[in-house]
């Protein structure tokens, strides 16, 4: 029996933190510390490949659902 795999919808603030995070890695740590800056770049870009993989692959209806959760909580 082959199960299908689910990803999970991931939202647009994540992969702008992956973004910025990898810019300041790139630019800011590496230059203080090439090795933390190499190690925080490698983890925001694994970041920013999940949000695009989540992007591509996950049902358009969660994201639905997931932005107007989010949108629900904030009115109240």
């Amino acid at each position: 029996m082959k199960r299908k795999f689910k990803f999970a919808p991931i939202s647009g603030g994540y992969m702008a933190t992956s973004l910025l995070g990898m810019l300041i890695s790139i630019m800011y740590v590496y230059n203080q510390s090439p090795d933390w800056g190499a190690a925080f770049t490698l983890i925001f870009v694994i970041m920013f490949v999940a949000s695009i993989v989540s992007m591509t692959v996950a049902e358009p209806d969660d994201f639905v659902e997931l932005e107007t959760k989010n949108k629900k909580k904030k009115k109240k």
